[in-house]
């Protein structure tokens, strides 16, 4: 069982590798965030591309309503198109021609 215990000590000694390559990636995104879990005096500011604005109540409400009538617009059910019986005979027809034509073609074909 030599070769199990090998195994088991490289995939130990990944394990290692991949926590302290976490630790790092966590040490840069705490840096660049601004709060550092090692001490609480390094903060660093980062801009933000522009200040953020806020919005009315009002604003709010309106937006609001807004979207849900694009919802109750989008989810009414429209009504149902209903054929006469002589265009579905039309259809019927075309169709059959079609079929003929196709099935006609592939005798001709074999």
């Amino acid at each position: 069982m030599p070769n199990l215990s090998n195994i088991v000590d490289q995939l130990q000694n990944q394990r290692k590798q991949v926590q302290s390559e976490l630790g790092r990636l966590d040490a840069a995104i705490n840096a660049l965030r601004g709060s550092s879990t090692n001490n609480g005096s390094s903060t660093i500011a980062v801009a933000s591309p522009r200040p953020r604005r806020t919005l009315s109540a009002a604003g709010r409400r309106a937006i609001s309503l807004a979207q849900k009538a694009r919802w109750a617009n989008r989810t009414a059910t429209k009504p149902k198109r209903i054929m006469s019986a002589a265009a579905r005979r039309k259809i019927a027809i075309a169709q059959k021609a079609r079929w003929a034509a196709w099935k006609a073609k592939q005798k001709k074909a074999a």
